[in-house]
């Protein structure tokens, strides 16, 4: 029977272990199976949603005792601190290997949490999302918004739907993905003035895009428990 020194000394073995990979700083990517790369849900004290950060940022704040896992098992929410869930990984690892990434190491594997929470963090998240070019791509999800298809970010440009020499602003209602032909089709024109359509209106989106793309991934589909109030803006950082 293993006895509560037992489980504290092993529980220390392992964040000694995921400190060191941390502090290892591994490059973008990281290496093939660390998981140190995959995204995590960070909340706030009041169970929140605040922001994104890496599983490397979130094993961080979880081996300081700063944050919890927040495990989401049949429409429950279960805590866990560091060390059960460093125990449950062996588990899981088990029975449900593909339903997490993971960060290994040489005397044991850990599964990253999809969702953290702040211990002492209460404020309340943003309410805007931000314009700029990274969320405009993402929204218009890198597709040409007048032939509708999709190009790298390197092949796409920003376009003003009403040009700026007549008015138009940046805004998210007048900003649009262009590749580089159709936007030197349209030129200095409005889209009815070259005789083009866009494939959909742009809108301002209610959360940030790019949460909207991960939340389409099976793997995130316990982020949506806590972004189902759609004024929510979650930061990546």
């Amino acid at each position: 029977m293993t006895s509560e020194g037992d489980r504290t000394a092993a529980a220390a073995a392992t964040a000694d272990d995921i400190a060191a990979v941390l502090a290892e700083r591994l490059p973008h990517p990281s290496r093939p199976g660390s998981g140190l790369d995959a995204k995590v849900l960070v909340l706030n004290k009041l169970y929140m949603a605040i922001r994104v950060i890496s599983a490397r940022r979130a094993f961080g704040l979880l081996v300081k005792d700063l944050a919890e896992v927040i495990h989401v098992d049949n429409g429950q929410w279960l805590n866990y601190d560091f060390q059960t869930w460093s125990e449950l990984s062996e588990l899981r690892e088990a029975f449900e290997p593909e339903t997490h990434d993971w960060v290994r190491t040489v005397r044991f594997d850990i599964a990253v949490p999809k969702v953290i929470r702040l211990h002492g963090y209460d404020r309340l998240p943003a309410q805007a999302v931000k314009l700029n070019r990274r969320n405009l791509f993402a929204r218009d999800r890198n597709r040409c918004q007048y032939c509708g298809n999709g190009f790298p970010t390197s092949e796409l440009s920003i376009d003003h739907v009403t040009p700026k020499s007549q008015g138009g602003e940046d805004s998210w209602t007048n900003l649009v993905c262009a590749c580089v032909r159709c936007n030197a089709r349209k030129g200095g024109r409005t889209p009815q003035q070259a005789s083009m359509r866009l494939i959909r209106k742009p809108i301002r989106p209610k959360r940030n895009p790019l949460i909207s793309i991960r939340l389409g991934h099976t793997k995130y589909e316990t982020w949506k428990a806590f972004l189902d109030h759609a004024y929510w803006s979650v930061e990546l950082r």
